[in-house]
């Protein structure tokens, strides 16, 4: 035990460290992409699509083999889409220098690439994911970081490898693509959070996503989908069957956009269903949704891993359900959507649940529930040729994407639709997630503006009298209280107090004085050379000094005068000292 503990701690260290050696690269690569021309982002994003393409195949085999989830036949497709549909989209795209100019406002966009960007991808769909998150990231200028599924190391490595050589040929610097060959919760966490990284592109399950979100860096997440198909008596109904299926055994499900319930109108059910039988669908009884539920509901409410990505063939056979030849869906009637209806969750395999409606508004409630039990801002679909009963859909259901007359699986993700075409699906506010938008190099760009004055900023007369100097202090008015008089309050006061003066009365001015205390010239502090000091007074007519050193003060000392100062004398520090400790100087009245 202690030895296999041992273990797991050295593969964390060493996932760690790997996380860290791979930051740093790309931090490094990316002040290099930064500088390129958008003809030489273009040369590396075309040649990376180019050197990919011829082995979509090749890499779907191999994530089949390694994950276990899916179909090859459509795993060849989704890469095709990343290396094709996405780069058509992308090629045309500026994303260096200028990007816009808008006349009308006089604003000018310049792109900044966003940094440095860890990107998790999924098992589920680890080839395409991973073409899909290179591409976006090296058009937008911003080297990137992989961080693959542990059980998806190797296909995605694999094709990680390809688009890294491409690149290097076309010019990236070294270090613009990396990715982790050791990967433990560890060291994804720690690329997530390393210093050098400026953005994280997650894919995968909800505490993957909160990760990302707790890592302390801007990151686009991705929640679970549990997609509901609605299906109103205006419907194609066999189109709508034919969708829904097609959307749901897609790559055996577990693209996160795939139809999870079906919610039919009563007036067409029987109808419905039996579009769905022809076509593969199998409806199951109480017992039957019992067992499966068993199997595939984890206690977390979570698919059981070991189904997921599975045909409906080998679900049922490892569930113990016969079911005819050619089954494709397996179909569970629900009453309710809940912790008490288990096969109402996002179920990621070829397994639909199936509710009855009286009509378009209660298929409108059943379609939220649907959504707060899991799917939350991610995707839905109506089956319906009544437009006014679409656009209520679209005004008041809590998805994102909600695709019209199409499989959810390929409407979302733009394959059949105008959507932009994108592996990474935000669901905005609803899902806890920051955009609700289809992820595309826009997103791992910042834009900086030029804004050119429209209007002259208006100038108040208010705003004018705040921003002129205040004036210099005027010289104090003369007045306040005579010396006498001051100096015959304060004797009343002391008397109040007890206190009385310990000589003769010393000499006050009269009554008739009216300088008034401290405002004009004083008279010589200590008398004419009288008591208080040993040393004489200022002279007559005397000037305050301009400037006055330690010498001044101690050639003063000697010859036994002091030294008179006004307001605008410059002191040293030095003089001041030596000057206060021996009472020299002379302080004179306020300067004309």
């Amino acid at each position: 035990m202690a030895a296999v503990e041992q273990a797991a701690s050295d593969k964390d260290l060493k996932s760690i460290s790997e996380a860290r050696a791979l930051a740093r690269a790309a931090r490094q690569a990316h002040t290099q992409l930064a500088e390129l021309s958008q003809e030489q982002i273009d040369a590396i994003v075309t040649a990376m699509a180019a050197a990919v393409t011829p082995h979509a195949e090749a890499l779907a085999r191999l994530a089949v083999e390694e994950t276990g989830y899916g179909v090859v036949a459509d795993k060849i497709q989704k890469n095709l889409f990343a290396s094709c549909q996405v780069y058509e989209f992308i090629r045309p795209m500026k994303t260096v220098g200028v990007v816009n100019r808008i006349e009308s406002k006089k604003i000018i966009e310049i792109a900044e690439p966003f940094g440095v960007v860890a990107a998790i991808v999924p098992s589920t769909n680890p080839t395409s994911t991973a073409i899909y998150k290179v591409l976006i990231a090296l058009k937008a200028r911003c080297a990137i970081v992989i961080s693959p599924h542990p059980s998806a190391v190797r296909c995605i490595t694999r094709a990680v490898e390809i688009l890294a050589e491409a690149a290097s040929r076309a010019g990236a610097p070294a270090g613009s693509i990396g990715w982790m060959t050791t990967v433990t919760l560890e060291g994804t966490q720690e690329l997530m959070k390393h210093r050098d990284v400026a953005v994280i592109l997650a894919t995968g399950g909800m505490g993957l996503v909160r990760a990302a979100y707790s890592a302390g860096k801007p990151a686009y997440g991705v929640g679970p989908g549990n997609a509901p198909c609605y299906v109103d008596s205006t419907a194609d109904l066999k189109k709508a069957a034919s969708d829904i299926i097609t959307g749901k055994t897609f790559d055996n499900g577990v693209l996160c956009s795939s139809p999870n319930s079906v919610v039919a109108d009563e007036a067409i059910d029987g109808e419905l269903r039996r579009e769905f039988e022809a076509r593969g669908g199998y409806f199951m009884n109480q017992a039957e949704m019992d067992a499966l539920a068993k199997v595939l509901v984890t206690p977390q409410r979570l698919p059981n891993p070991a189904l997921v990505g599975k045909s409906a063939a080998f679900i049922a056979e490892k569930v113990g359900l016969k079911v005819p030849s050619g089954t494709r869906v397996l179909i569970a009637p629900l009453a309710g959507v809940g912790r008490d209806f288990p096969l109402s969750i996002e179920k990621l395999a070829p397994i639909l649940s199936w509710y009855v409606v009286k009509d378009w508004r209660e298929g409108c409630e059943r379609c939220v529930q649907i959504l707060r039990y899991g799917g939350m801002g991610h995707t839905m679909s109506i089956h319906s040729k009544n437009d006014d009963v679409i656009l209520q859909f679209g005004l008041k259901k809590p998805a994102f994407r909600i695709c019209v007359n199409t499989p959810t699986t390929h409407g979302s993700i733009g394959l059949t639709t105008g959507l932009d075409p994108a592996m990474t699906l935000g669901c905005g506010g609803w899902g806890g997630n920051i955009t609700s938008d289809n992820i595309t190099p826009r997103h791992l760009l910042n834009i900086k503006r030029l804004a050119y004055e429209l209007r002259p900023a208006v100038v108040t007369a208010e705003a004018v009298g705040r921003t002129t100097l205040p004036k210099a202090p005027a010289k104090p008015v003369e007045g306040g209280i005579p010396a006498a008089a001051l100096a015959s309050r304060i004797d009343q006061f002391l008397a109040s107090k007890g206190y009385k003066p310990d000589g003769p009365d010393k000499a006050r001015p009269t009554e008739s004085t009216t300088e008034p205390v401290g405002r004009a010239a004083p008279k010589p502090l200590f008398g004419e050379g009288g008591s208080g000091s040993a040393y004489g007074s200022v002279q007559p007519n005397q000037s305050p000094a301009d400037f006055i050193c330690e010498d001044d003060v101690r050639t003063a000392l000697k010859n036994g005068r002091k030294l008179l100062i006004g307001d605008k004398t410059i002191v040293t520090p030095a003089a001041r000292d030596l000057g206060d400790a021996e009472k020299v100087f002379v302080i004179a009245g306020w300067s004309s």
